[in-house]
């Protein structure tokens, strides 16, 4: 299923790439923390976290979530540590019932999967009528900063073709884009560490590290897709 299969081997991988978004992003909140004030605004009241973590979009309310947060993953090891109450599952196949749920939120989840309109389907079912998914996805042209060392490798669900495959299951769509300097590294550690996260080997990284001016601005690029059952 899963195209980065390590997090239950290699959680610190995971946990690296998210202490690097929190420590360096700067002008802007948090994906989570936006997500976060959409479900707010679309009053939602039951809501599934596809691909959940160790909870990060629990985390990004002020307190415990205002409403029924259930959250899934495919990896054991990373939902020990989440706040709960969530269930390990398989993306493609949910284990709730048909509407279950009034919004189902998937962050940076469906380029893991070779197909993700198994999963987009999946989660058409467990909506509710007129309940509301939330998918983000980063952009094939993602960190330009760092292409010297680093850019991102085509997935099934980039940036680019995200809304329409989301409209392949659902009448339609909104899109919202980001497309800014939104990371600032600081210094040869800093590149490191976001080259680490994103599959690099320590000592290439660190060799490639060597090689780029800092404080080096980073641009992140991806969208945010809105649809309603």
């Amino acid at each position: 299923m899963a195209l980065t299969p390590d997090y239950d081997d290699d959680p610190e991988r995971f946990r690296l790439a998210s202490r690097v978004t929190r420590q360096y992003l700067i002008g802007a909140r948090s994906l989570h923390d936006h997500v976060a004030s959409k479900l707010l605004d679309a009053g939602a009241s039951r809501v599934l976290d596809v691909g959940c973590g160790e909870g990060a979009l629990s985390a990004a309310f002020s307190g415990a979530p205002p409403f029924p947060l259930v959250g899934l993953d495919a990896s054991a090891v990373l939902l020990r540590a989440h706040p709960g109450p969530c269930v390990q599952a398989d993306a493609r196949r949910l284990p709730f019932r048909d509407g279950a749920f009034d919004a189902v939120v998937a962050v940076n989840v469906f380029h893991h999967l070779d197909d993700p309109a198994l999963a987009l389907r999946e989660a058409h079912r467990v909506l509710a009528p007129g309940g509301i998914l939330l998918a983000s996805a980063i952009s094939r042209a993602d960190s330009p900063e760092l292409a010297p060392a680093w850019s991102p490798d085509p997935t099934p669900f980039d940036a680019e073709d995200a809304p329409d495959r989301v409209c392949e299951v659902f009448a339609e769509a909104e899109v919202e884009r980001w497309d800014a300097p939104l990371m600032t590294l600081p210094d040869r550690d800093a590149i490191r560490d976001y080259l680490v996260a994103r599959r690099m080997s320590r000592v290439e990284a660190a060799e490639s590290a060597g090689h780029l001016r800092t404080p080096l601005p980073v641009t992140k690029r991806g969208c945010l897709v809105l649809a309603r059952r």
